[in-house]
Formats: structure tokens, C-alpha cells, sequence
């Protein structure tokens, strides 16, 4: 599997493109639209958007996708959040246009562009807030940040499901690369030590 990362610009989330056979791919948090530029200039051809959570800083790109034949997906509890309360208009920010296509659970697996995805749920920044964990790495969100954690005081966020949720993570056997929603990545290893 190869993974791609695009940085934001301004303020938003991190974009992951990730592909098995270098042409069809799967994209997560596409924050702004011209994560889409990028995916072509990578020759990739976007078949399924996978959203960590709701907010407006993670799927400001998911209807050029949608436009250019992608279906989008989120936590169920999340749906809402993304097409119609995802904090845009709180923030100052304009207001994305997000179509959620299909839904999964917080222990569902998918398997997309020839790859199986574990979705882990992981509320506690959104009550649908989910890591994705793909081939021997984990996508985390807003989750799990390099020394840190996602904010717990939004709407549906929760301090003590954070805990849990962290809990989770940590105690997933073994050492893992974390691909966070924010800033730059780090390992499981390095964040149980924190």
C-alpha cells in the first residue's frame, strides 16, 4: 500500500491518499478541494472518501470528489454532523457542501480499492469520531495527535469517552505508524509513552 499525505493550507486537516495497485485509491479527510488536483497530479483515481469525523476542517474537498464520481462515507453517528452541523458557520469558516453516500459502524470492516479497512470507533472528540487502521497503520483523526489528543469540548465531544477511546488505541498489540488529522505523524509506541 502506498500512502500519499497532503499538507493544508490555512487552517484544516491532513489528506491521505491511500492505494494498493497506483491507480485506484481511497482518500481520507479530503480538507479542501484542491486535494483533488492532487490526486490527479498522483494519476490516482479517488473511488471511495473516508471521513475520521464531521467537522468542516475535514471535508471541505468531499464534493469535488463526489462531483468526480467518488461515494463519501462516515460513522453513522456522524452523518449529520458532516452534511449539516459540522461547525463551519460557528467557526467563521463558509459552510461545505457534504453528501454522505453509505455509513458504517465503529467495528465495521470495509473493503475498498483492494484494501481491508478496520474501522475502529474512537468517539470522544465527535461522538462518530473513528480511526482507521490499513495495512499496518493508523489513520487517526482527531483522535490521537503527536503528544496529544483532539478537543473533547464541541458539540457530541466528551472527555470520558476520550479516555476510553485512547485506552483503545494503547492497547492495541504491537507498534504501529499514526497518520494523525493534525500536524506531523508519529508512532502508537511513542504516544503510550506520553
Amino acid at each position: 500500500m502506498q500512502i500519499f499525505k497532503l499538507y493544508p493550507r490555512g487552517f484544516a486537516a491532513n489528506t491521505y491518499f491511500l492505494t494498493e495497485d497506483g491507480k485506484t485509491a481511497v482518500v481520507i479527510d479530503p480538507a479542501q478541494p484542491r486535494a483533488l488536483d492532487r490526486a490527479q497530479e498522483l494519476g490516482l483515481q479517488v473511488k471511495y472518501v473516508l471521513l475520521t469525523h464531521g467537522h468542516f476542517d475535514h471535508i471541505g474537498g468531499c464534493a469535488a470528489f463526489r462531483a468526480a464520481g467518488a461515494q463519501v462515507a462516515c460513522h453513522s453517528l456522524d452523518k449529520s454532523l458532516a452534511e449539516e452541523e459540522n461547525l463551519a458557520r460557528e467557526f467563521g469558516y463558509p459552510e461545505p457542501d457534504v453528501t454522505v453516500d453509505f455509513t458504517f459502524g465503529g467495528a465495521d470492516a470495509l473493503s475498498l480499492c483492494g484494501m481491508h479497512i478496520r474501522v475502529l470507533g474512537t468517539p470522544g472528540h465527535t461522538a462518530g469520531s473513528c480511526c482507521f487502521l490499513v495495512g499496518g497503520a493508523i489513520f487517526s483523526g482527531d483522535t490521537l495527535f503527536a503528544g496529544g489528543h483532539g478537543r473533547t469540548d464541541l458539540p457530541t465531544g466528551s472527555a470520558a469517552a476520550m479516555e476510553r477511546s485512547l485506552a483503545r488505541l494503547f492497547s492495541l498489540e504491537g507498534d504501529y505508524p499514526v497518520y494523525t488529522g493534525h500536524g506531523e505523524d508519529t508512532t502508537l509506541a511513542k504516544e503510550r509513552r506520553c
